[in-house]
C-alpha cells in the first residue's frame, strides 16, 4: 500500500479531511466536496437557486477551496461551507436582480419520502402536502425562509444555523419560532381554500 492512500475501512472526519487539505492535498479536498455536494445543492435550491444550483454550489466549492486556509473550525466544516453556498445563493439573487423565492423540485429533493403509503390516493394526498408546504414556505421573508430551511429541511442543529446564518443565538431562535408561527398561519390558510 503506497504512503497518503487510505484503507476502505478507514473512515476520516471532515477535521483530518479539512487539514489535509490545507496543507495541500487535493485529494483531501475532493472527498470533502464529494462528501458534502448534496447537503450544499440542497441548500442552495431550498434558497432559491433553482436551475442554478449547480453553478452556485460549483462556485461556493471554488471559493471554499479559496478561503480553507481562513477555516479555524470554530464550526463544522459542514455548517461553513453551507454558509458560503447561501452568501452565493444570495448573490444569484442579487445579480437577476429580483427576489423570486424558492424555485423547489421536491420530488428530486426526497423522493417518495412522504408518498410511503401504497395506495394512489396516499401518495396524491401526500404531494398535495408538500405542495402547500412548499407554496407557504416561499411566502415568507427570506430570512424568515433561511432559518426554517436550515433548521427544519436541512436538519442543522441550532450550533450550526448560528455558523451559517451569521446571526446571533437569540436571533436564530426567535426568527425561527416567528418564521413556524409564520408558516402555520400561511398552511391554514391554504388548508382554508382549498376545503
Amino acid at each position: 500500500m503506497s504512503v497518503g492512500v487510505i484503507p476502505p475501512e478507514v473512515t476520516l472526519d471532515d477535521a483530518e479531511f479539512v487539514s489535509r487539505a490545507q496543507a495541500g492535498d487535493l485529494e483531501a479536498y475532493e472527498l470533502l466536496v464529494a462528501r458534502h455536494t448534496a447537503s450544499a445543492y440542497r441548500t442552495a435550491v431550498l434558497l432559491g437557486a433553482g436551475s442554478d444550483a449547480e453553478d452556485v454550489i460549483q462556485e461556493a466549492f471554488v471559493k471554499g477551496y479559496r478561503k480553507l486556509s481562513r477555516y479555524r473550525g470554530d464550526s463544522s466544516f459542514r455548517s461553513w461551507l453551507l454558509a458560503i453556498v447561501a452568501n452565493e445563493t444570495r448573490n444569484l439573487h442579487r445579480s437577476r436582480d429580483r427576489r423570486t423565492g424558492l424555485v423547489l423540485r421536491a420530488a428530486q429533493l426526497s423522493p417518495r419520502a412522504e408518498a410511503a403509503e401504497d395506495d394512489a390516493a396516499g401518495t396524491l394526498l401526500a404531494g398535495e402536502r408538500r405542495a402547500a408546504l412548499l407554496h407557504a414556505l416561499r411566502q415568507l421573508p427570506e430570512r424568515d425562509r433561511e432559518v426554517i430551511v436550515c433548521r427544519y429541511f436541512l436538519d442543522l442543529t441550532e450550533d450550526e444555523t448560528v455558523a451559517m446564518l451569521g446571526w446571533a443565538r437569540g436571533t436564530v431562535k426567535s426568527r425561527t419560532s416567528r418564521a413556524l408561527t409564520k408558516l402555520r398561519g400561511l398552511l391554514d390558510v391554504e388548508e382554508v381554500r382549498h376545503g
